[in-house]
C-alpha cells in the first residue's frame, strides 16, 4: 500500500478487515485487474440511500418532489467528485497507462464512481452504520447548507440576514487555501464572526461556492447554539 493509500485510510477515519475490498474500491477498469465496477454500482444504491434518510430526518415537512431535489443536489458527479479531491482520492486510484497519461486521476467522473465504489466497500466491510456515519461527516458542510425555507435565498443571505435579526455584525470571510490545477482548482474560505471566535471552514470548486457552504455551516452551528 503506497503512502497515499495510508493517508486516505487516516483520513476517512477506517480500517478495512479486508484489505482487498479497499484495493478494490480504488482500481480502474482500465488497470486490467479486478476493478471497482460492481462496488460502484453497490455504493451508488448505498449513497443514495444513506442521503435519502438524513434529508427525510432532517426535513420533515418537506414533499417528496422537495426531498429529490435536495437529494440530487447533493449526489450528483460534481459533488461526489469535489467530496473525492477533499479526501485526496485521486492519488489512490489505480489506473492504466492510457488513462495516467491522459490525467484520470483528476477527471470528475473517475473521481466520483470510485467516490461511490469506496462507499460500497465501506458498506460490505463495516455495515450501514458506520456508512452512514462517514457520509454525514464527509458532507457535513454541504448538508448544513440545505434549506427549504426561503428557497430563493442562498446560505450566505439567510446567514446575514440572521445576524442582524439577532443584532450580531455580518461575517467576514477569508480565503485559506486555493489548491489545484487551474482547470480544477479547490478554494478553501473560513467565515467567522467578528464579534467572537465562532467560525466555520467551506470547501468549493469556486470560492463563491465555498462561501456558500461555509456560511451555511456556520448558520447552523449558530442555530444549535442557540437552541441548546
Amino acid at each position: 500500500m503506497n503512502n497515499h493509500a495510508e493517508l486516505l485510510l487516516e483520513k476517512i477515519d477506517y480500517r478495512f478487515d479486508d484489505p482487498h475490498l479497499f484495493d478494490q474500491a480504488l482500481t480502474h477498469r482500465s488497470f486490467g485487474a479486478a476493478n471497482n465496477e460492481r462496488l460502484e454500482f453497490l455504493g451508488d444504491a448505498v449513497l443514495g440511500m444513506v442521503i435519502s434518510d438524513i434529508l427525510y430526518g432532517r426535513f420533515p415537512q418537506a414533499s417528496e418532489g422537495e426531498l429529490s431535489q435536495l437529494r440530487a443536489s447533493l449526489v450528483k458527479g460534481t459533488v461526489l467528485a469535489q467530496v473525492a479531491r477533499e479526501l485526496g482520492l485521486g492519488e489512490c486510484i489505480h489506473l492504466g497507462d492510457g488513462e495516467l497519461k491522459t490525467g484520470g486521476s483528476k477527471r470528475a467522473s473517475i473521481l466520483a464512481n470510485t467516490f461511490e465504489a469506496l462507499i460500497g466497500a465501506l458498506y460490505i466491510d463495516a455495515g450501514l452504520k458506520v456508512c452512514r456515519e462517514k457520509v454525514e461527516c464527509w458532507f457535513a458542510s454541504r448538508l448544513s447548507a440545505l434549506s427549504l425555507d426561503e428557497p430563493g435565498k442562498d446560505a450566505k443571505t439567510r446567514l446575514q440576514e440572521h445576524l442582524q435579526k439577532i443584532g450580531r455584525p455580518l461575517p467576514v470571510y477569508e480565503l485559506l487555501e486555493c489548491s489545484g490545477e487551474a482547470h480544477q482548482r479547490t478554494f478553501t474560505v473560513r467565515c467567522r464572526l467578528q464579534d467572537s471566535a465562532c467560525q466555520n471552514v467551506g470547501s468549493g470548486s469556486s470560492r463563491k461556492r465555498a462561501e456558500q457552504i461555509a456560511a451555511g455551516a456556520l448558520l447552523a452551528q449558530i442555530e444549535n447554539a442557540q437552541a441548546g
